[in-house]
């Protein structure tokens, strides 16, 4: 192998020389730059760049009315839903409270219809008792009875009474008198319907 010719050794180092200078300059400007980053916030003062990013997020055309609009709406919101809360409590309140009235409403009814209906046997009761008592009474000394009571009243006593029973009283009876128990047996079932 031959040795270079010298042109090519020459640019060489050429090259080297330039890219030596090259790497010179631009760790010289690093340098400058380090050192004047350090300078440039030391005369800024503290809390500067705070206030300079305060200021360009308020400097943004209604970015800030529009975050205090949100922040009032949402607001409004909380404040909507704990009164609609509160009112859904109130509602359930009540709703208990309707339930607790409806239940012993209805024990009071069921309380009311059995006393009825003890009422109604007992005066089931005392009436045939009576008509009991009615019919075993001979005639002449019933038919005054009927007669002084009003005909309606009769006329139900005479309706329970045995047949045999009932024709000896109304026999014994004023005939008018008579006449008006038998036309209101007549006419007790008139008015019921048909079909």
């Amino acid at each position: 192998m031959s040795p270079p010719p010298r042109s090519a050794s020459r640019r060489r180092s050429g090259r080297r020389a330039l890219a030596l200078i090259m790497a010179l300059f631009l760790g010289s400007a690093a340098l400058r730059l380090a050192g004047a980053i350090p300078a440039a916030m030391a005369e800024a003062g503290p809390g500067t760049p705070s206030d300079e990013a305060a200021v360009a997020c308020e400097s943004e055309d209604g970015v800030m009315e529009l975050f205090q609009a949100v922040r009032a709406r949402e607001a409004a919101v909380e404040s909507r839903e704990a009164n609609l809360s509160e009112r859904a409590r109130t509602i359930e309140l009540a709703m208990a409270a309707m339930t607790r009235q409806k239940d012993a409403l209805a024990a009071a009814e069921e309380r009311l219809t059995a006393i009825l209906a003890i009422a109604d046997q007992a005066a089931e009761k005392d009436v045939s008792r009576l008509v009991s008592v009615y019919e075993s009474m001979k005639p002449k000394e019933a038919a005054p009875l009927f007669e002084a009571m009003d005909t309606d009243f009769a006329a139900g006593f005479v309706a329970r009474m045995k047949p045999e029973a009932a024709a000896a009283v109304l026999s014994g009876m004023d005939t008018e008198k008579a006449y008006l128990i038998s036309l209101a047996l007549a006419g007790r079932n008139a008015r019921a319907p048909t079909e």
